[in-house]
């Protein structure tokens, strides 16, 4: 006999997790919970998440409340009585009541090594931050966001050239098949979880607008890690030659300078070296300016000339 599923989630990171749900054999997936359409691009095109997407291509029921709480499709979901509900970035907090209706368990697929980085950006802090690796963990849920005992978890290296586009994709395979290795033993009643020591906890909230900024001043390292992490979305941003300009990749160089943060070490045909935090420097490669298009470094030099050697390119305006 099949074990049912209630599943939720919305980006893509949840859909090879939603995928192997369907692939496998032994599980049945009853519905589907995901966030409402939402206009995209340039043309506010209707769109709808990826996890409806593939949902509908299997005739899988799908729901989608603004608010799941006192909705009529909770009520919908707590009538199908599934074995388990398991979330994978669905985007909603869950009320208990919808939790407790899981014959076995609720559970959710989270990308990161709780405690650490619990809340709705995990990924993006990780790769921010510098850290060394990050990982998947799959945990309990309860009301208290993130807070749930650990059932399964494993970690995975933060390479250099990562950035956040490229680790959800990591996270999202290895979510999938860390998933599918737990699951037996969970509904078996053969895992051990544990708890999360409340003195290790990080938050990881939403990047707001004004962590889009990058601050000129940090170390050419730190600058690097916030362009990877907020790369291929929402991107960060700097106040270039007067204009709000959005990095899109930057190179941390070896040498070193004695000007202040933002100022033009050096400016080729094809490169551009400022100055950063403690004496580093770095060269930016590509960039988007305030109402134009995205260009490599070449591009942008030959409208800013003025950009020489000594002048100060970044600001706080």
């Amino acid at each position: 006999m099949s074990t049912s599923i209630v599943f939720m989630g919305t980006p893509q990171f949840a859909v090879p997790i939603l995928q192997s749900l369907i692939d496998h054999p032994e599980y049945d997936v009853k519905a589907v919970l995901t966030q409402p359409d939402h206009r995209i691009g340039r043309k506010h095109v209707l769109t709808a998440s990826p996890v409806k997407q593939l949902a509908e291509k299997y005739g899988i029921e799908v729901l989608q409340p603004a608010k799941l709480a006192k909705s009529p499709e909770l009520d919908q979901i707590i009538n199908l009585h599934p074995d388990l509900m398991i979330t994978a970035a669905y985007g909603q907090f869950l009320p208990t009541k919808l939790l407790e209706a899981a014959k076995i368990a609720a559970i959710n697929v989270h990308g990161s090594l709780l405690p650490k980085y619990r809340g709705g950006a995990p990924i993006q802090y990780a790769v921010i931050n510098g850290d060394k690796e990050t990982g998947i963990s799959i945990m309990y849920m309860v009301k208290k966001m993130d807070a749930g005992d650990v059932i399964a978890q494993e970690a995975i290296p933060i390479e250099k050239d990562d950035d956040a586009g490229t680790m959800f994709d990591k996270l999202s395979i290895l979510g999938r098949d860390l998933l599918l290795k737990t699951l037996p033993d969970l509904i078996a009643g053969r895992v051990h979880p544990v708890a999360q020591d409340p003195t290790k906890v990080v938050f990881s909230p939403n990047i707001s607008s004004e962590q889009e900024r990058i601050d000129y001043r940090m170390t050419a390292a730190q600058i690097d890690d916030k362009v990877r992490g907020l790369r291929p979305a929402p991107l960060g941003n700097m106040v270039i030659d007067g204009l709000r300009t959005k990095i899109y990749d930057v190179t941390p160089l070896d040498e070193t300078t004695d000007r202040p943060a933002g100022q033009v070490v050096r400016a080729t045909k094809h490169q551009l070296v400022l100055a950063a935090g403690d004496g580093t420097t770095y060269q930016i490669n590509r960039l988007k300016p305030a109402g134009k298009q995205a260009m490599d470094i070449t591009a942008y030099l030959n409208g800013h000339q003025q950009l020489k050697e000594g002048v100060q390119a970044v600001s706080d305006d």
